[in-house]
């Protein structure tokens, strides 16, 4: 029987519940499946850098490199750790040390559930550049604590990077509709985003077979709300892709079903899944987190590792659920309740 080794890191507050809630589906549609997983978690975590002075230890990157896949739950405690520790000390040197530069977030109604744009139909793929750009960490301040402080952070555009993810977006839309929309704010941007639009059309001649259009980030917004039945597989930058999928996920109700995956396209070291609904510490512990986007996370997971006919079953059975008013309205239903409504629906 085929094996997979996952790493599991339930993280903060509502990380917990979630991460339980998607390995218990998981674990039902392996078994269907006819293939294993094997769970190792760990405690990395706000509270664990509390304790430890670091979010994970000067080995976690060599130990998680032996994984097959990362499953995340959440990650941040605003009240106790600051957000700039905790994304920097675990999530963002993830990403990086593994090369997952293609940020993949679906962005889709599912059945039952009523977005606030009363549409019938939402259904955008949004590609995030992950491992540079406006979050590259570059820069520095001076004169702290003075009238005359200066702080400067500056964004990192690869030619290397920039065309990857470009390629990416190209290649999800050839699989999907044939559009994609390129946003970048070159009439404000002159260098980066000039470079983006730049290599943007050079790669357009590649792929005649994909319509591609450039947007600015202002205009994109703009268009998910007013248009987005025009739209089908968007690419953006770090910055304008993490701005967008919030939007794109408030459109198709809510955190509760915003579900991500951070590849590494060449599969030379794990990539990692994760719903995008942060630690929500005002409602952990309570129990009526939605488990949906962790869920969806697991099932991109399983895509990703090849089981395509389990991951398959867990969005049926994702829909099947929702068709039936489970999970479609926040603090409506117990984790627990949710969690097992799918998985009587994958039964």
């Amino acid at each position: 029987m085929k094996t997979y080794s996952i790493a599991l890191i339930p993280g903060d507050g509502i990380g917990t519940d979630v991460t339980d809630a998607a390995w218990s589906v998981l674990q039902v549609a392996a078994k269907a499946g006819g293939f294993a997983l094997n769970g190792t978690e760990f405690p990395w975590s706000c509270k664990f850098y509390k304790q430890t002075g670091r979010m994970m230890p000067e080995d976690g990157i060599e130990t998680l490199r032996s994984f097959d896949a990362i499953l995340l739950g959440a990650v941040g405690w605003p009240a106790e750790v600051p957000d700039s520790v905790s994304l920097h000390g675990l999530l963002l040197p993830i990403r990086k040390a593994f090369v997952q530069y293609a940020n993949i977030r679906p962005h889709r109604l599912l059945p039952g559930v009523q977005g606030p744009l009363r549409a019938e139909t939402f259904d955008i793929l949004c590609i995030r550049e992950n491992t540079e750009g406006e979050y590259s960490g570059a820069g520095g301040g001076v004169h702290q604590g003075t009238a005359d402080e200066v702080a400067v952070e500056t964004s990192i555009f690869t030619r290397t990077g920039v065309e990857r993810i470009l390629r990416f977006g190209f290649e999800q839309a050839r699989a999907r509709r044939g559009k994609l929309a390129s946003v970048t704010k070159s009439n404000a941007q002159k260098y980066s985003m000039v470079f983006w639009d730049e290599i943007t059309a050079r790669l357009s001649a590649e792929y005649p077979d994909v319509e591609v259009t450039s947007y600015h980030i202002d205009a994109m917004a703009a268009r998910m709300v007013m248009a987005p039945e025009s739209l089908d597989v968007v690419v953006a930058s770090n910055l304008f892709g993490d701005i967008l999928t919030d939007l794109g996920a408030a459109i198709q109700g809510g955190l509760g079903f915003a579900a991500s995956a951070n590849i590494n396209p060449q599969r030379n070291a794990p990539s990692m899944f994760e719903p995008v609904h942060g630690s929500a510490p005002d409602i952990a512990g309570r129990g009526i987190a939605n488990p949906i986007a962790a869920i969806w996370s697991g099932a991109m997971m399983l895509d990703h590792l090849g089981e395509k006919d389990a991951a398959t079953r867990i969005i049926a059975g994702m829909e099947a659920a929702t068709a039936r008013g489970i999970g479609t309205l926040p603090g409506k239903d117990r984790t627990e309740t949710i969690t097992a409504g799918i998985i009587a629906a994958l039964s």
